[in-house]
C-alpha cells in the first residue's frame, strides 16, 4: 500500500510543469489519469524516439499515469471529462484562465458540482496582477524571476540554466500543494482550489537566499547573497581537472589553511568567521583555488575526506549512469516493453519505510481510453477485457514487478 493509493487525478496539463507535479503524484500511488487532445502531449515528440509518439521527454515525466484520448473541442469530450471527474479527488490543468469556462471546467464550475475535488490551477503568472492570462514557459519565467539575472552577474552572460529549472522547481512545489490540500479536505470534507503560478514560484525560490539586505527596512545591503553570486563560485582546478571543495565552517577553513601550510590565513581579519569570509568572499575563494590548484583532484578528494571537509568530483550526466550510490540503491529500473525494448528509466527518489513505488512504463496515447470511461460508467465504453485488450499494453519490469 502507497500514501497515495486510492486518490484519483484528472491531469489535463502538458509539457514538463504539470505532468511532472501528477508524475510525483503517480509515484507516491495516486492513480493518474492524463487527458490528451488528439495529437496528444507535444513532448511525445520531443527528443529520440524508438516509437511514435513515445519520444524521450514525454518518457521522463508521465512514467506510472493512464492515457485518456478526448476532444475538447467536441461537446461528448467535455462531457466525458464530467463523467470522469465525477470520481476524482484531484483536477490539475496548466491552461490559461480565460479558456477554461468554455469547456465547462472554471474552478467556479467544478467546485459547484463536485465540493470534494480538489482543484490544482497551474499557470504562468497568479490571477489579480497585470501578468495574468500571459503564456509563459521555461524559459520566459528562468528571465523574469532573477534567474538569467543570477546567471548574468555571476558570469557576465546572460544566459538560462542548462536545465528546464523553472518547469521542474515549480512541479515539486506544485505536487506539495496538492498533497496540502487533500490534508485539508481530509480535516474538512471539502475540496479547494489551489493556485500555483510560476513566475512567482520561481521569485519565491529565488529570494530565499537573495532577497538578503532587502529583508530589512531600511535595507541592511543589496539584494543578492554576495557568497553565491561571485565569480569566484565555481569547482576549482586541480592538476587534472577540477574539484568541488567547500570548506564552510570556522574549523573547516582552519583544517584547510593548516593542511596548505598558511595557518596565519585563519585569523586573517578578512577570513576569521563566517561574516568576514562572506564580505570577502572573492578573495577568500580565490587564495583557496590557487592552493588547490597545485595537487591532483584524487589527491584533493583524499585529504578532504581525512579533513572531514565536504568535497566531491565533477561528473557528467553520463557518469550518473553508473555512479556507485545510484547503482546501490537501484535507482534505475529497467522495464521490458513489448514494443521499444529495454528501457531505463530513474526511480522516485523519495521511499516510504524503506519502499518506494516501482516504476511503470508511461502510456500510449489513448491507451486507457475505455477503460477509464468504462469505469466512470459512459455509455458504450468498453472495458479493456472486453474489447479484447485492443489498447492494453502489458509491461513487465527486469528489475522488479510493476504494480497493477
Amino acid at each position: 500500500m502507497h500514501p497515495l493509493s486510492g486518490i484519483r487525478v484528472i491531469d489535463l496539463s502538458t509539457v514538463v510543469f504539470g505532468p511532472l507535479a501528477s508524475q510525483v503524484l503517480a509515484d507516491y500511488g495516486a492513480e493518474v489519469i492524463k487527458i490528451e487532445a488528439p495529437g496528444g502531449d507535444s513532448t511525445r515528440h520531443t527528443g529520440p524516439a524508438t516509437e511514435a509518439g513515445m519520444a524521450a521527454i514525454f518518457l521522463g515525466s508521465n512514467r506510472s499515469k493512464k492515457s485518456v484520448l478526448l476532444d475538447l473541442k467536441q461537446a461528448e469530450g467535455r462531457a466525458q471529462l464530467q463523467a470522469l471527474l465525477a470520481n476524482a479527488d484531484v483536477f490539475m490543468h496548466s491552461m490559461r484562465p480565460q479558456k477554461l469556462a468554455a469547456l465547462g471546467i472554471a474552478p467556479e464550475q467544478l467546485r459547484a458540482k463536485f465540493p470534494r475535488l480538489v482543484y490544482a490551477s497551474l499557470h504562468g503568472f497568479a490571477e489579480g496582477g497585470p501578468y495574468a492570462g500571459r503564456p509563459a514557459y521555461d524559459d520566459v519565467i528562468q528571465g523574469m524571476s532573477g534567474t538569467v539575472g543570477l546567471v548574468q552577474e555571476q558570469t557576465g552572460e546572460a544566459r538560462y540554466l542548462p536545465t528546464i529549472a523553472a518547469d521542474k522547481t515549480c512541479a515539486q512545489v506544485a505536487a506539495h500543494a496538492i498533497l496540502a490540500a487533500l490534508v485539508q479536505r481530509g480535516r474538512t470534507g471539502e475540496g479547494c482550489a489551489v493556485e500555483i503560478p510560476m513566475f512567482e514560484t520561481m521569485v519565491a525560490f529565488n529570494l530565499v537566499e537573495h532577497l538578503y539586505g532587502a529583508h530589512f527596512d531600511p535595507p541592511a545591503g543589496p539584494v543578492g547573497y554576495s557568497r553565491v553570486t561571485t565569480p569566484w563560485r565555481r569547482p576549482w582546478r586541480t592538476t587534472d581537472g577540477h574539484v568541488c571543495l567547500m570548506p564552510y565552517t570556522n574549523l573547516h577553513w582552519q583544517r584547510f589553511f593548516d593542511h596548505v601550510g598558511a595557518p596565519e590565513l585563519a585569523s586573517d581579519p578578512r577570513f576569521v568567521d563566517m561574516t568576514q569570509r562572506t564580505r570577502h568572499i572573492g578573495e577568500l575563494l580565490e587564495t583557496a583555488g590557487a592552493f588547490v590548484a597545485r595537487d591532483s583532484t584524487a589527491y584533493w578528494l583524499d585529504a578532504c575526506a581525512r579533513m572531514e571537509i565536504p568535497a566531491a568530483p565533477v561528473q557528467t550526466l553520463a557518469q550518473l549512469l553508473d555512479d556507485p550510490q545510484l547503482a546501490a540503491l537501484g535507482f534505475f529500473e529497467t522495464l521490458e516493453d513489448p514494443a521499444m525494448g529495454r528501457m531505463r528509466f530513474p526511480a522516485s527518489p523519495i521511499r516510504f519505510d524503506g519502499q518506494r513505488a516501482p516504476v511503470r512504463m508511461p502510456p500510449r496515447l489513448g491507451e486507457h481510453t475505455q477503460e477509464c470511461l468504462a469505469a466512470a460508467g459512459w455509455p458504450g465504453a468498453a472495458s479493456s477485457k472486453e474489447n479484447g485488450d485492443k489498447t492494453a499494453c502489458p509491461i513487465t519490469s527486469a528489475t522488479g514487478p510493476a504494480s497493477p
